[in-house]
């Protein structure tokens, strides 16, 4: 059979892509300057790089050109995350934290071996979660600035889950969501999976006015990647939009409990239409996998439950229900705000005089560069020095990518943690600045 004109050139530029003859972060030739040279039309120049594109090998950005990318790239750079080396210093991840936390699991299994009823711990759970552990979550949430009743409180297996079981519940595949231009990469792989358009918009009630908008996803108290806090101006705003056009909103809130004396949550200024959803995933451990969801219509959400996970694992919620009761959480979160400061202190030293963007009690920062530094460049720079970083590609929802890298500060022990940052900067360079 006889090989497409095109093919030829995708398959040559591919081996040199591959075998490193075009150095990382080249500017590749425009598409009519390589319709010229390889003497094809414009349009297939443009279906060369697309296919090129789609290997992975390169990536377009929208009025600077086609640049070569690197795919030596540490395991975890794109949507589907895999465990860096052993050996490396991973600031990708928030694993947050802090000394004695092993011995309060110690101490609370022990507890939990004498409890009278530990055989009930064996057995199926209410696919929502026991009332006693639904009535735990929702004081818990009233010391947030959200009053609930306990029958609105669903227990799910963390946040992702929680925002998965919402989405498959509220929302049909081809629905538009809104979202920011940046936003939480769980949510963007979890869009795609169910085939949610996700649109991104700066002006919310204008977006609605051109296109059938179902929902839109937010982080007001704390975002992520850019650490950013809603103010109660523009939540109003945000929740008369949504009521005006008849929109869910989706409240992200697994940061929320870093930020003290913020506005009150969108699921209180609007409870009619928005789901809250949030977990003790950072703020207690990522291993517990428990977190809630706070609905409007619970019995839609149960049922998706149901068909996931029937029920989150009653031991991890019998561990969480008495770390609710007894001020556990509360002290860990306390401690947790206190520590997120101190490493935001040390990045920002490390960091002076550059436009960094973070809240200062978040685990994480944004820090733009210069329109012609290459952030996937400066990660892999950073990879081969045995550090992890995360660039804006997988935050983005629109096609014009900024450069930028976003650093995880919580999972780092801290002296380790002021020479990973400063080797960034190092690595970097006075000229990937703006």
């Amino acid at each position: 059979m006889r090989i497409p004109r095109y093919k030829r050139v995708v398959d040559a530029l591919a081996a040199e892509l591959r075998s490193g003859r075009w150095p990382v972060g080249t500017r590749l030739p425009t598409h009519r300057e390589l319709a010229a040279r390889e003497g094809i039309a414009l349009v297939t120049a443009t279906r060369v790089y697309a296919e090129l594109e789609a290997m992975g090998l390169v990536t377009g950005e929208q009025g600077r050109g086609t640049f070569v990318r690197d795919t030596a790239l540490l395991s975890g750079q794109g949507i589907d995350e895999q465990l860096v080396a052993t050996d490396a210093v991973d600031l990708r991840f928030n694993y947050p934290a802090v000394p004695g936390q092993a011995d309060l699991l110690r101490q609370a299994l022990r507890e939990l071996s004498t409890a009278g009823d530990l055989e009930s711990l064996l057995h199926y759970q209410p696919h929502a979660g026991r009332l006693e552990a639904r009535t735990a979550v929702a004081r818990h949430l009233g010391r947030r600035g959200l009053t609930v009743d306990a029958a609105q409180v669903l227990i799910v297996s963390g946040a992702q889950h929680g925002l998965a079981v919402t989405a498959m519940a509220m929302l049909r595949r081809g629905d538009v969501v809104a979202v920011d231009s940046l936003t939480y990469t769980g949510f963007k792989v979890l869009a795609g999976t169910l085939g949610l358009e996700l649109v991104a918009t700066s002006d919310l009630d204008e977006l609605c006015l051109r296109r059938p908008v179902r929902a839109v996803y937010t982080m007001p108290t704390l975002h992520n990647p850019l650490g950013t806090v809603m103010s109660l101006k523009a939540r109003k705003r945000l929740v008369a939009t949504a009521r005006r056009h008849g929109l869910l909103i989706i409240e992200d809130a697994a940061y929320a409990y870093l930020v003290e004396d913020c506005p009150p949550p969108l699921a209180a200024l609007a409870p009619e239409r928005t789901v809250y959803v949030s977990s003790l995933s950072k703020s207690v451990a990522t291993g517990l996998r428990v977190g809630f969801v706070v609905a409007p219509e619970v019995p839609p959400i149960e049922r998706v439950i149901r068909a996931t996970t029937w029920n989150t694992p009653a031991l991890n919620v019998a561990l969480v229900r008495r770390w609710l009761e007894d001020g556990t959480v509360d002290r860990l979160e306390a401690h947790k705000r206190t520590d997120a400061h101190m490493r935001q202190a040390i990045a920002r030293d490390v960091f002076a005089g550059l436009p960094v963007r973070s809240h200062p009690s978040s685990y994480f920062l944004w820090l733009p560069l210069a329109e012609n530094a290459r952030a996937d460049r400066i990660a892999a720079s950073l990879a081969r020095q045995r550090i992890s970083v995360s660039t804006a590609e997988q935050f983005a929802t629109t096609a014009l990518v900024p450069q930028a890298l976003r650093l995880a500060l919580g999972s780092v022990p801290v002296p380790e943690l002021r020479r990973a940052l400063t080797t960034v900067r190092s690595v970097m360079g006075d000229d990937a600045y703006h």
